[in-house]
């Protein structure tokens, strides 16, 4: 089946405390979002991979491709409202068809071709998959009267990205209205009474959103070197 990817890369970095976007932050010289695409295109050099960037960022994007001589194929998508309208601009561009079309975040360049063969295969044949890590810290539920309460971590997974889905699935979801609740694509797909299936997923796939994780993602290339 033919491969699509959607890169969810709308980030304003408010949380990084910079000027710059995190997406298009440098990680031991080279921008988040480039380390992010070539992680996809060396698992799967035939996997179609389209780029949800907000319009005013796509200019700097291009030219940052230009001095970094950034060459992996791409297409470029107008990132909307919220990521609910990103992922659907994104999806326009997926020709309708029998494939099979994940949606990563832009920010997240350390997920593992195992991963990534993994989540593919499985939607493949559950229609809807997504990767899961375990909860390893203590969990506390508050309550609506006040205080708060412990409750089992193991009935509890943390979910990563790709979230994968056959084409023709996530394009029916996509069609269904914006509400809130919409956090990610699974709870797009389950609103319309499909299940989704979980995989594990690797623990240094994090989403880099602060600085710290700046400084976690420059220990995990250091020790790829």
């Amino acid at each position: 089946m033919k491969k699509y990817l959607i890169v969810v890369a709308g980030g304003k970095g408010l949380r990084m405390g910079g000027c710059v976007p995190k997406q298009f932050l440098p990680v031991k010289g080279k921008p988040v979002l480039m380390r992010t695409l070539e992680t996809f295109r060396s698992c799967d050099n035939e996997m179609e991979l389209i780029v949800v960037l907000p319009e005013e960022q796509q200019p700097y994007w291009k030219r940052l491709c230009l001095e970094y001589g950034f060459h992996v194929p791409h297409k470029v998508a107008s990132g909307g409202e919220t990521r609910f309208h990103s992922v659907k601009n994104g999806l326009s561009l997926v020709p309708d068809s029998d494939g099979i079309v994940g949606v990563h975040d832009g920010v997240r360049p350390f997920v593992s071709p195992e991963v990534i063969v993994e989540c593919y295969r499985q939607a493949e044949v559950k229609g809807a998959v997504i990767p899961v890590v375990d909860v390893v810290e203590t969990v506390r539920h508050l309550l609506p009267e006040g205080g708060s309460e412990t409750v089992s971590r193991s009935d509890y997974k943390l979910v990563q990205t790709p979230q994968v889905f056959t084409v023709k699935l996530l394009k029916q979801a996509y069609a269904q209205d914006y509400v809130p609740q919409f956090t990610d694509d699974a709870s797009v797909v389950e609103a319309l009474g499909h299940s989704v299936c979980l995989v594990p997923g690797n623990r240094e796939n994090i989403k880099l959103t602060t600085p710290f994780d700046l400084k976690i993602a420059e220990a995990l290339l250091e020790t790829d070197d």
